[in-house]
């Protein structure tokens, strides 16, 4: 089995977060960048599968600046076989990202793609679903937990009920959550081997997928500052504050 592995470069989870002066983006300038977490689980559990021996080959591949040639050293540091980089300084929207994939996938035939169910970056939790939509092949979000039995992929995710376990045939596409596994530390041996693997880099037009955009930034804000908690001295004074300072009742 053939595994594709998305990944994406974000700001390092660690860093708090600064809006530029002008509130048209999030200040990235000499700030620290890393993969996404969610990603990092999906290459992580890619990593076990193919050590158990139910996959043969790991492709990892990301869409981004040449910056993000660092996070696919990464996963090559953790286990990855092989990296596509295809290089855009544009900001891509869920949906070009999921074109890129499709034709990735139609390249690379993979038998299953795994996804970080969302970036910590925009949160859309949309491309996974996009993909499986675009290439018809069967979808399951959120994974828990992932197994092969019997030639079936069966998937078990957390509902609001308990949990639910799906069988679906493959090849199929699925997005990790964080209870799926806990990613290695990457060794400095593996660092370094991870810069004889095989990383092809090529220009994102080469995919011949048309940037869409479909949305603008309108601009970004910090949040009000929220203001000092009190104590009261009662519950008529609580009420009280809720009903004329506050204005919640």
């Amino acid at each position: 089995m053939k595994l594709l592995v998305a990944v994406k470069r974000v700001v390092d989870y660690n860093v708090r977060i600064r809006v530029k002066g002008d509130g048209s983006d999030v200040e990235l300038a000499n700030v620290k960048m890393g993969i996404n977490p969610f990603c990092e689980i999906a290459v992580e559990e890619g990593v076990r599968l193919r050590e158990a021996g139910v996959a043969s080959e790991l492709v990892v591949v990301t869409f981004g600046p040449e910056a993000a040639a660092e996070q696919l050293r990464h996963a090559l540091a953790l286990g990855a076989d092989r990296a596509l980089h295809y290089i855009t300084d544009e900001t891509l929207t869920p949906l070009t990202v999921a074109r890129a994939l499709q034709t990735v996938c139609g390249q690379e035939q993979p038998d299953l793609v795994l996804l970080g169910k969302q970036s910590i970056d925009s949160d859309n939790n949309q491309v996974g679903q996009m993909l499986a939509a675009l290439n018809d092949w069967p979808l399951a979000t959120f994974a828990s937990a992932v197994r092969l039995v019997e030639g079936e992929l069966q998937v078990t995710r957390e509902i609001d009920g308990g949990l639910e376990t799906l069988g679906m045939a493959l090849p199929a596409v699925v997005t990790v959550d964080l209870r799926l596994n806990e990613p290695r530390f990457a060794s400095l041996p593996n660092i370094m081997k991870a810069k004889r693997k095989p990383l092809e880099s090529q220009p994102f037009v080469a995919l011949g997928v048309e940037p869409a955009g479909q949305t603008r930034l309108l601009g970004v804000m910090a949040p009000p500052v929220r203001r000092a908690g009190i104590k009261v001295g009662s519950v008529d004074e609580l009420l009280d504050k809720l009903k004329h300072e506050a204005g919640v009742i």
